[in-house]
């Protein structure tokens, strides 16, 4: 917690703002997807073992997209052992006046990741950062629209597209505030307004003050993550307030660390495929390195990792973070 202030921490924090949970991690513990993400039970403890088994100073539940926008009446498929879910298809047009239901937060969807935040409160108590998840607008537009049908109104009728976004942000606030009642002592708001479906002049129209909205409305720190090449926005997301960005290894640590500044906290930057999926523990030991010489706040993943992924890689980075504080320069 005092790392996504950029506060002065005894040793690197470690951490991750999306899932840290991979297939052989499953099958240790003989919690699976999707029973995980429909379990308040299951989801809390396949969870702690980000803390408990691979090292990482924090514990984020919410594993899948999905959550609020199930809530919302959007159809899921909630996968399995071997992928993630995802939404199929949409549930209204861009000019539709969509009215968010008055019992949102009591469908099973949102009941679930609020109970298991509540659990994990209860079990660790201050011992480690328990941090929730919510998706914002732009990616819930994604999820209710469509994403061909969204990102062609931000460009031939943007007017509907702010009405939309100005409905969805209050679906955001009120997941955020009842996780943060429940026991989340941090929010990652993921949004995926990535370079390749977002242009930089689109994300300060449409998001950037949004975004700062919902670091002023919300009592706790917000985690901004957002996949793919963010270099030409990130000096746009110092701008909000927000405390921390987890960041894609898409920009380079150096530059992500002049980019956003004095004050916004950076998490993450490693790559899930090349380091996390694909790596050896020389080719971590070094990316750590690199990450603490170029100041990243909190040492972790780019986004939630492949399943395939082994977890022993995982923890080699958290053993490595607290290594390579004791050796000395040079």
């Amino acid at each position: 917690m005092t790392a996504l202030h950029r506060g002065k921490t005894p040793r690197p924090a470690t951490g991750s703002a999306t899932s840290v949970v991979t297939t052989d991690l499953m099958e240790k513990s003989r919690i699976f997807f999707p029973e995980a993400h429909l379990s308040p039970e299951l989801m809390a403890e396949l969870a702690a073992l980000g803390h408990e088994k691979l090292g990482f100073d924090n514990i984020m539940p919410l594993f899948s997209v999905c959550h609020e926008s199930a809530a919302l009446g959007c159809q899921v498929d909630w996968g399995d052992r071997y992928s993630m879910p995802s939404c199929r298809g949409k549930i209204a047009n861009i000019e539709d006046d969509i009215k968010v239901r008055e019992d949102f937060l009591q469908q099973p969807e949102c009941q679930i990741p609020l109970k298991a935040l509540n659990l994990l409160r209860k079990r660790y108590g201050n011992q480690v950062a328990i941090v929730g998840k919510v998706f914002g607008p732009w990616t819930l537009g994604y999820h209710i629209f469509g994403v061909q049908e969204f990102l062609i109104a931000t460009l031939l009728n943007p007017a509907a597209v702010h009405q939309a976004i100005n409905r969805l942000k209050l679906v955001t606030i009120r997941f955020a505030q009842a996780q943060i009642e429940a026991g989340a002592d941090a929010l990652c708001l993921a949004d995926h307004a990535t370079k390749d479906l977002c242009c930089p002049h689109a994300y300060q129209e449409f998001l950037q003050p949004v975004h700062q909205e919902f670091q002023e409305k919300l009592s706790c720190p917000l985690i901004l993550h957002i996949c793919g090449d963010t270099a030409d926005r990130i000096p746009a997301i110092s701008q909000t307030k927000i405390a921390c960005f987890h960041f894609d290894s898409a920009v380079p640590a150096d530059q992500a660390r002049r980019l956003a500044g004095e004050k916004l906290a950076l998490m993450g930057g490693t790559s899930n495929l090349n380091v996390i999926r694909k790596g050896s523990p020389e080719k971590i030991w070094d990316d750590v390195k690199e990450k603490l010489a170029a100041g990243i706040d909190i040492i972790g993943p780019e986004c939630a990792v492949p399943l395939d992924s082994p977890s022993e890689n995982l923890q080699f980075l958290a053993s490595s973070v607290r290594l390579l504080r004791r050796e000395k320069p040079g």
